[in-house]
């Protein structure tokens, strides 16, 4: 962070901001300070972290909902084909009685 801070202000700028740091707030407070600082930063970090991966874990649910649904789509697909060729091998024919029965009378 130091190195951020350095990037964009020079050695005595930095020097200036922590004088008027410790001023404002004394010696007994600067650590609790910095202390504060890092929790924040680090709560930061793992909410981030939280965020991306709930996001990953979304992405690869989608991902994995659209492959299911082509796989389905493919099945059905092939479903009708697969029935009417089972049909033509167990197909039977029948013939009504009816017509015949009908006409005898």
């Amino acid at each position: 962070m130091d190195n951020v801070i350095l990037a964009f202000l020079g050695m005595w700028e930095t020097i200036a901001i922590l004088a008027v740091v410790l001023i404002l707030f004394g010696a007994k407070k600067l650590p609790e300070l910095a202390k504060g600082l890092g929790k924040g930063i680090r709560e930061f970090k793992k909410a981030s972290t939280d965020v991306q991966g709930e996001f990953q874990r979304n992405w690869d649910d989608a991902d994995y909902e659209e492959q299911r649904r082509q796989l389905r789509e493919a099945e059905e697909r092939d479903r009708p084909q697969k029935a009417d060729d089972e049909d033509k091998k167990d197909s039977v024919t029948v013939e009504s009685t009816s017509d015949s029965e009908s006409s005898k009378t």
